[in-house]
């Protein structure tokens, strides 16, 4: 067995459109590639608790979809109880053996299962058989356990999207949905349109055309246009390159050439697909034909037709004059969304927000927060190409996507749609109301903000100020660093805005997820690297710019703090008081009558915990920055939807972490906050009412439900509350709890779908 066998099946697995096909091929390629004697797959059934026989070679077939074994029942039960390999040499020795006259393998001893696992869970098992009594070997084993991770991935998929093979699995049908992390609250019903980035052929969609005339003229124009360009490359290196090098070329027109090609796309166009989906289904199968005939010529080869279908792609994108058209209710949907692609958007078409990557701290979950726009993230299961102009039932509380709902389930979640949107206009009365506990505690509950458009909603939203704004942003959206005098406009017109409200003015944070175009670096591990307040301590030419920026706006409305980020030792916090101290002087020297505003820390990083006592003797508040924070402490990268269903700040040692914090402020009488999504948690907001938190600042969507639980709570039972979770052991318990003291509060509707 080699890696060009693996690359194959996997290949031609991926061709696939069904799962029925996803298992005929898994079973002829492995019983045609090795040595056995019989190869079956069983897939689980899981409202039966079973594993169903689904495909053979070598055993009876006649059984296939009839014959079921309990999910503690067989070898196969054992392999899913183990969840690892079991390897015999004579199943039929073995305890757990069960014999099924009807299938029909008395003659075969040795057994090779292997499950097959995605997220967790065992989906179903392989199992390969031989007469010889003597174990498989090692390549065997791992050639069948690297296969089984790969395809994994593609039957849940397929599972997914139906077949002859999932109504053979089902007793009985059941509604399907796409399990994911809910990254803003909320459920939302509408079409799905597919986002995906310029010349990506893997990521380009099937869509429907009723012009097949005109798109066929559109594709044979992007070839042509293909091949004039590489004509004129080939005169331009005419006289450059060797003539060996120079058939490159002549290969790329040949391919733009062939029938095959052009006129296998022109055919899938013919029968109603988009010139974009129609090339890539052909560019596929291409690639595909010439990778299995195993020779590296013929790999190389499948490089140039990838090259070829990405130049004509590019000139599609770039010649179509087609705008994306969204629907009035757009659920938009994409492998990895940008901000960019969101916005685009317009504001009163979109209801939802899908995304196969990313998790509930990614930038667009959090624009989709700000937005009160629900949003599910991590859909790995999501086949993106295959769902456009569908439509999508979107839950972000629970992380569901239905895709082509049942009248049934469409019906409730309209159902829970309209409670939401009541709820939501009861919300609105207390806006003007503090957010005051029923026995006198208030919080002051900020808004974090970035953008100058932000300014109008987040200033009448009732906030009592900002609490955290971000800086970098007019940093990103130029060429070249902004002057002193171009910054301190920016912050005066947010201090204007908010006056005589405090706003809080971060200093630069770029790096790790944020670079600047203008200023590029590359790290192993940007968010360990040079990011945020060390970046800022190793060019005091820019840091001490926008200090005196943001002092000379202060000059004018005496309502900014200053927030460091990203402190990780002492000795920064030192040197970035000193160089404000230095503009201070610098401004006082140059006759500005300017006075130093309050200063604080930001608390993400866990030394900044440990020395959250000298910090707070040090500064005038701290402000924990509870993304990064969760992300350090538990060692998960909060944009990976791989890892996204771990993170969590309802942790207990985040908790433990922040009643630090809580526990230095007070002792040296400093202000402490909290910004980031756990501010406008609700099941949060409880815990850290409890624990004693000054101030909240989270999106303008998420302020008057936090209102609303502030306001229901009084402080002795947040404290309660605070007591039994500090008592659990995992973030699943502590997030029951708090959502179950909200459900008993009336407040059921801030945490689920519905009033």
């Amino acid at each position: 067995m080699k890696l060009r066998d693996l690359q194959r099946i996997v290949q031609e697995v991926n061709k696939a459109r069904d799962l029925d096909g996803i298992l005929r091929i898994i079973v002829r390629e492995i019983h045609a590639t090795l040595d056995v004697d019989a190869t079956t797959v069983h897939l689980r059934d899981e409202e039966r608790r079973e594993f169903v026989m689904l495909y053979t070679e070598g055993l009876n077939r006649d059984v296939v979809g009839r014959i079921r074994l309990g999910e503690d029942e067989g070898l196969i039960g054992l392999v899913n109880e183990r969840a690892e390999v079991v390897n015999l040499d004579d199943a039929m020795t073995h305890p757990r053996f069960k014999h099924v006259a009807e299938v029909m393998e008395e003659s075969l001893h040795a057994f090779l299962g292997v499950p097959i696992i995605h997220q967790r869970k065992v989906l179903g098992v392989l199992v390969v058989q031989r007469r010889e009594a003597r174990r498989f070997g090692e390549d065997t084993v791992s050639f069948l356990v690297t296969l089984a991770a790969q395809l994994a991935t593609a039957i849940a998929h397929a599972r997914l999207s139906g077949g002859e093979s999932v109504t053979r699995i089902r007793h009985s049908p059941r509604e399907k949905f796409i399990t994911g992390v809910g990254g803003s609250p909320g459920v939302a019903i509408g079409k799905a349109v597919v986002v995906y980035p310029e010349a990506d052929l893997d990521a380009v969609p099937d869509r429907q055309v009723s012009d097949t005339r005109a798109e066929k003229r559109r594709f044979r124009a992007a070839v042509k246009a293909v091949r004039d360009d590489i004509h004129a490359i080939q005169k331009q290196l005419e006289d450059r390159l060797p003539e060996e090098e120079r058939m490159l070329f002549e290969a790329y027109v040949l391919l733009l050439g062939s029938n095959t090609l052009v006129e296998g796309v022109i055919r899938r166009i013919g029968k109603g697909n988009w010139a974009q989906g129609a090339l890539r289904e052909v560019i596929a199968e291409h690639v595909a034909r010439f990778e299995q005939l195993g020779d590296a010529y013929f790999r190389e080869r499948a490089d140039d037709i990838r090259e070829i279908g990405r130049r004509i792609l590019m000139k599609l994108q770039q010649t179509s004059g087609q705008k994306i058209s969204y629907p009035r209710k757009t659920v938009l949907v994409g492998e990895e969304i940008g901000a960019t692609q969101l916005a685009e958007v317009p504001v009163k078409h979109i209801v939802g927000v899908v995304s196969a990557r990313g998790s509930i701290s990614s930038h667009v979950a959090i624009l989709a927060r700000a937005m009160g726009i629900p949003a599910v993230m991590g859909a790995e299961d999501l086949d993106v190409g295959r769902i456009d102009d569908k439509e999508l039932v979107v839950d972000g509380y629970q992380g569901r996507v239905y895709v082509e709902p049942s009248p049934v389930v469409r019906r409730e979640y309209a159902r829970l749609a309209r409670q939401e949107d009541q709820l939501s206009k009861e919300l609105e009365a207390l806006r003007d109301e503090p957010a005051r506990t029923p026995d006198g505690h208030e919080i002051k509950l900020m808004v974090n903000s970035g953008l100058l458009a932000d300014l109008g909603p987040s200033a009448e939203s009732g906030a009592d100020g900002i609490g955290l704004y971000r800086t970098e942003f007019p940093f990103m959206v130029r060429e070249a660093f902004p002057g002193e005098n171009e910054q301190s406009a920016i912050y005066q017109q947010v201090l204007r805005v908010f006056h005589p409200r405090p706003v809080v003015l971060r200093t630069l944070d770029v790096g790790g997820d944020k670079p600047l175009p203008y200023f590029p670096f590359e790290e192993d591990n940007p968010f360990l690297g040079w990011r945020g307040i060390r970046l800022m301590l190793d060019h005091p030419e820019i840091f001490l710019t926008q200090l005196r920026a943001m002092l000379i706006a202060s000059s004018h409305y005496g309502n900014a703090r200053i927030l460091f980020p990203m402190i990780s030792d002492l000795n920064e916090l030192d040197e970035a008081l000193r160089l404000l101290n230095q503009a201070h002087c610098e401004l006082i020297d140059e006759g500005i009558d300017v006075q130093r505003p309050q200063v604080g820390v930001m608390i993400e990083v866990p030394s900044a915990v440990y020395q959250s006592d000298a910090l707070a003797r040090r500064v005038d508040f701290l402000s924990i920055g509870s993304n990064d924070l969760t992300q350090y402490l538990l060692a998960v990268d909060r944009n990976n939807a791989r890892v996204a269903k771990l993170y969590d700040a309802l942790h207990p040692a985040v908790l433990r972490a922040i009643l630090q914090v809580v526990a230095a402020g007070a002792e040296n009488h400093t202000p402490v906050s909290v910004c980031g999504e756990m501010a406008g948690d609700p099941a949060a907001a409880i815990l850290l009412l409890g624990m004693g938190i000054d101030s909240l600042s989270m999106s303008v969507a998420s302020l008057p439900r936090i209102k609303w639980v502030i306001r229901s709570f009084t402080s002795a039972q947040a404290r309660e509350l605070l007591d039994q979770a500090l008592e659990m052991e995992d973030a699943a318990s502590i997030r029951s709890l708090a959502n179950n003291a909200l459900e008993n509060a009336g407040l059921g509707g801030l945490v689920r779908a519905g009033r």
